[in-house]
């Protein structure tokens, strides 16, 4: 195994960058761009000086190492805080090079993690989506999951398969030992539970991935009714065009704000109309696009003019809508004394708690509450539905009474699945379980 390094803090300049060596020689590296003639005490920062090959100081430096196994890769690791300019960042890192270390490849440190049994799968994609988190919630779930939240369930359905299964190989590869199954009905009932904490766990990608990319929140209505007005206020700075002209915005606008703890995409759309302008046509027809692909719809109307009927494009949308009646400071038109909606005004700002209230109050539940699992990714959730799918004929095998062989097979299905969430397909896991359960051959 090399040993790799690479600068673990963004690009640019600060006042600290941090360089990560790991690797059976990160030590030694270390040593040897230091000059120094002892090893440094582990788990102790220590000022050294990097030194070129000529013996001149590259840096002063703080270094700090790691002991195998007990380190973020479950190798040596050495890790060096610089100065954050970087051409001595880069000047260091070469001279780490030269010492005998390698390039490291995007996302090499976690994956010898993986390797090494530090991180499961779901503990190295959660990783990143701390780094990347763009709201409270979001960081929440993605801590949940580090922690081990999605990989404890998960191995929880694998001890219960892996029981069922054992039972059944043992009966189909041991007869000789008069080994009886389970009955019909306790392995049904088994199969009853892990199946339902499976599906449980599946229903969370929807909020998985409102946490993880945000709500895609269209802001549509007529023309002149207020939506960049709306966004504006939303964002606290002037993003869009306000003008009294129809047909000012052109395209979407999109800009994200974080609201009730989740990240909301404002898309701000041409106003809905029919116009012979090819270029207005072409707006509207982006706003009819980015409809499709909402989460929520903020439909804005105009308060002071006569009631207006809903738009067929919002008519025809799956997401959710709020209806909202802009120019609340202003007298509005008695046709709409009676009409349900969020009253606001985008000018003064007036009603947008309300506003904020009842975002918050749409996304709570399918957002997660802070005591919940993590949501999973839309790679979980297609390992899920196959193992769903193994268990549904597993269960049907049960009842049907079908050869043990077959149902086994449908088990070990189910098992390969969800092994693919985490990355531990071991079929020694069974033999292990089967042979530790029962006493085979004495």
């Amino acid at each position: 195994m090399s040993t790799i390094a690479a600068i673990a803090t963004p690009p640019g300049v600060g006042a600290l960058s941090v360089i990560r060596i790991s690797g059976p020689k990160a030590h030694a590296v270390l040593q040897a761009a230091t000059a120094r003639k002892t090893p440094l005490p582990p788990r102790m920062a220590t000022l050294v000086h990097v030194r070129a090959a000529n013996g001149d100081v590259l840096d002063e430096c703080m270094a700090t190492c790691f002991a195998s196994p007990a380190s973020f890769t479950g190798e040596d690791v050495a890790e060096l805080t610089c100065h954050g300019g970087m051409l001595v960042t880069q000047r260091v890192l070469e001279r780490l090079f030269a010492c005998g270390a390698s390039p490291a490849e995007p996302g090499e440190f976690s994956r010898r993690a993986f390797e090494n049994g530090k991180l499961d799968l779901t503990a190295a994609e959660a990783i990143m989506d701390i780094i990347h988190a763009g709201s409270d919630l979001a960081l929440h779930a993605a801590q949940s999951q580090l922690a081990g939240a999605i990989s404890r369930t998960v191995q929880a359905a694998i001890d219960t398969l892996l029981n069922v299964a054992a039972h059944l190989e043992a009966y189909i590869d041991f007869p000789e030992e008069d080994i009886s199954p389970q009955s019909t009905e306790a392995m049904q009932s088994s199969l009853s539970e892990v199946e339902a904490e499976l599906t449980r766990l599946a229903a969370t990608a929807d909020a998985g991935r409102l946490l993880r990319e945000g709500v895609r929140t269209v802001i549509l209505g007529a023309p002149n009714v207020g939506k960049s007005s709306l966004l504006n206020r939303l964002l606290g700075f002037e993003r869009a065009i306000v003008s009294p002209i129809p047909g000012t915005t052109r395209d979407t606008v999109e800009e994200s704000i974080t609201l009730g703890g989740m990240l909301l995409r404002l898309i701000d759309t041409a106003g809905l109309r029919s116009s012979g302008d090819a270029i207005e046509q072409e707006g509207v027809e982006r706003t009819r696009q980015a409809l499709r692909s909402a989460d929520l719809l903020l439909e804005v109307q105009d308060a002071t003019t006569p009631l207006a009927e809903l738009h067929e494009s919002a008519e025809n949308a799956n997401a959710p809508h709020l209806v909202l009646l802009n120019k609340c400071d202003l007298p509005e038109h008695p046709s709409r004394r009676h009409q349900s909606g969020i009253r606001l005004s985008a000018l003064t700002g007036e009603g947008l708690p309300e506003l904020h209230q009842a975002i918050a109050d749409l996304f709570a539940t399918q957002s997660g509450e802070r005591d919940t699992v993590a949501a999973v990714n839309a790679r979980h959730l297609h390992a899920l539905r196959d193992a769903l799918s193994s268990l549904h004929a597993a269960a049907a095998g049960l009842e049907n009474r079908a050869l043990p062989e077959l149902i086994a097979v449908d088990l070990r299905s189910a098992l390969d699945s969800l092994g693919a969430i985490t990355g531990k397909i071991d079929t020694d896991d069974l033999l292990t379980r089967i042979f530790s359960t029962f006493c085979l051959g004495k």
